[in-house]
Order: structure tokens, then sequence, then C-alpha cells
């Protein structure tokens, strides 16, 4: 699964608060590849909570 996260995102920090093994908040969110493949429900569910749509799964 790759993960990836466009220019959308505003870093309201959803992300974040679901899946913070995965997903970070600097200047936007950041995805910690290495954790996505343990942690796939959450990142989908992030990807579903985001506001802005900003969360890519491919």
């Amino acid at each position: 699964m790759l993960v990836k996260v466009n220019d959308s995102c505003i870093a309201c920090g959803a992300c974040e608060s679901i899946c913070d093994a995965v997903f970070s908040i600097e200047d936007k969110a950041v995805v910690n590849e290495s954790a996505v493949a343990d942690n796939v429900d959450g990142v989908k569910e992030a990807a579903d909570a985001c506001p802005v749509a900003a969360i890519e799964i491919e």
C-alpha cells in the first residue's frame, strides 16, 4: 500500500490523532512509510476522516 499526502493538507491533525504510528504533523502531514503495513486499518480510517481528502491510498 502506498500512502501519500497531497498539497491540500491543512495540517489539522485528524490523521495523527487516529493513527499516530503512521502520520505526524509538520508543515503538513508526513507519512512514516515503514509503519503503513502494520497499520492498514488506521490509515484507511485516517483517510476517511481527512476533512480535505488529502490522504491518497494506492
